[in-house]
Order: C-alpha cells, then sequence, then structure tokens
C-alpha cells in the first residue's frame, strides 16, 4: 500500500483490495454482480473492465477452483488488480486492453461466464469528471453497446453474461441483446420498498431458449433507514456483502 491507496475489505474481510485514493472505487456493485454470477468449479470467467479486481476476487472467493482473466484499460487500475490477485492466491490473469482491441489469443478463448460493469453514464449526455480515472469508469469513451457485444462474442455455448447498470439504461441493453441471448432474468434494485429502481441486474444465456423473466426488486434498506447505518441493510444483502452469499437473479417466486 502506498499513499495513494487505501487496503480496503470486502466480504466480511474475506476479500482484500488495494484502491486508489482517489477516482474510482469499486464498492457495492462489484460485490452484487459477483454474488450473481452463477460460476462452478473448474469453470472459466472473464470479467470486462475489472478495475483492481474485486468482483473477481468477491467470485473467487465464493467458488474455488475458477480460472479467471480480467481486462482493464487504465494501467493503474490493471496493475493494482495483478496485486491483488497475487495477494488473494487467485488463479486472476489481468490484462491491460482497450476492450475494442483484445490481444489475439484472448479474441480466440470463450468462458463460460462474463461479467461487466460498464460505466453507468453516455458520455454524450454529460461532462467529464476531472479525475481521469473516475471519468472512464463512470462514463468512459466506449459505447455501451460495444461493451455487451464484446461480451457476447466471448461467451461458450450455455454461457451466462451477468452486467449491472444503472436502471435507465435497461431498454439499450435489451435491445442490444435481442437475438443474440436468450433466457434473460433482470432483477431491478431499489434503495428501499418506497423507491424506484435505479440500478438493475440481468443475466442472460448464450443458446438460452426460457422466455424473458423480471425479478421482483432487490430491496437494499428496511423501511427505518439510519444514514450511516450499516445494520439498516435487509438480511438478505448483509448476507451477499458480509458473509459472500450467492444471490440468485432469479427470485424464487
Amino acid at each position: 500500500m502506498t499513499e495513494n491507496t487505501t487496503n480496503d475489505t470486502f466480504l466480511g474481510g474475506k476479500v482484500h483490495a488495494l484502491q486508489p485514493k482517489k477516482g474510482f472505487r469499486s464498492g457495492i456493485d462489484a460485490v452484487l454482480m459477483a454474488a450473481s454470477v452463477p460460476a462452478k468449479t473448474g469453470e472459466t470467467v472473464l470479467e470486462i473492465g475489472c478495475g483492481v479486481g474485486v468482483a473477481s476476487l468477491c467470485l473467487d472467493a465464493r467458488v474455488t477452483g475458477l480460472q479467471m482473466t480480467g481486462v482493464e484499460l487504465q494501467p493503474e487500475y490493471a496493475d493494482l488488480a495483478k496485486q491483488n490477485a497475487a495477494t488473494a492466491g487467485a488463479a486472476m490473469q489481468v490484462v491491460c486492453a482497450d476492450l475494442r482491441n483484445l490481444p489475439a489469443n484472448l479474441r480466440q478463448q470463450q468462458f463460460n461466464h462474463v461479467m461487466m460493469n460498464p460505466p453507468y453514464y453516455d458520455r454524450a449526455q454529460g461532462h467529464a469528471s476531472q479525475n481521469a480515472g473516475r471519468d472512464v469508469a463512470l462514463a468512459g469513451d466506449t459505447p455501451l453497446s460495444d461493451w455487451l457485444d464484446i461480451g457476447v462474442r466471448r461467451l461458450a455455448p450455455k454461457g451466462t453474461l451477468t452486467i449491472i447498470q444503472h436502471i435507465t439504461r435497461l431498454p439499450e441493453v435489451l435491445a442490444a441483446l435481442t437475438g443474440r441471448l436468450g433466457s434473460v432474468i433482470v432483477r431491478p434494485i431499489a434503495a428501499h420498498s418506497r423507491a424506484a429502481p435505479g440500478l438493475f441486474l440481468l443475466q442472460a444465456i448464450h443458446s438460452g431458449r426460457a422466455p424473458f423473466h423480471m425479478s421482483a426488486p432487490l430491496i437494499m434498506h428496511g423501511d427505518l433507514i439510519k444514514k450511516g447505518d450499516a445494520e439498516s441493510y435487509t438480511p438478505q444483502v448483509k448476507a451477499v456483502l458480509r458473509d459472500g452469499a450467492s444471490f440468485p437473479i432469479r427470485d424464487p417466486h
């Protein structure tokens, strides 16, 4: 750890990750996404836009024996991801590359699971952040359709694509996947029971044929919310964030 980084913990201390003090910092979104990936021991996982590797390391902490690959555009984040993976003893290769110009060997690979947490905001709809790392993570220059296209291309037959994204971009994601992946499941995420969803998790399957399914929203906090009170998380969310529990996107109902 340097004066420009912090050593943060996830999953109740099961995962440690160096992150920049300034710029984009992984948090709950990465943990929720990792909890939703239905990976099994021995399978391969590709994370596109892996940042410092938090999502991949959370998945590795829950499922042993995975072979993981992370792609990250920004060298400083890729370097931290490599350090974090080495510290965790995770079988994770980190590739520093533009997702639109992947190395030839990676373009020839297919994965059992692909996950991604693309920038939430459309560059054309806002102003750039003064911090370059944060700007790339929150908006970036790569269209969301490109992220999805590249993720689909890297999926093996019957493989799953898992994405977490801002709710306003759900129509864009569904349009990009129509006719390419099936068995689509969407799980909206709301801060509390009276709030409109702000994010969503989506999972789709290569060659899947099940009909579209909209799950009940994941409620993050109980109704009696106290500002800054970590205990306000619902039991299901608390189990994911602290205990590393899995979180299937399809609800049981």
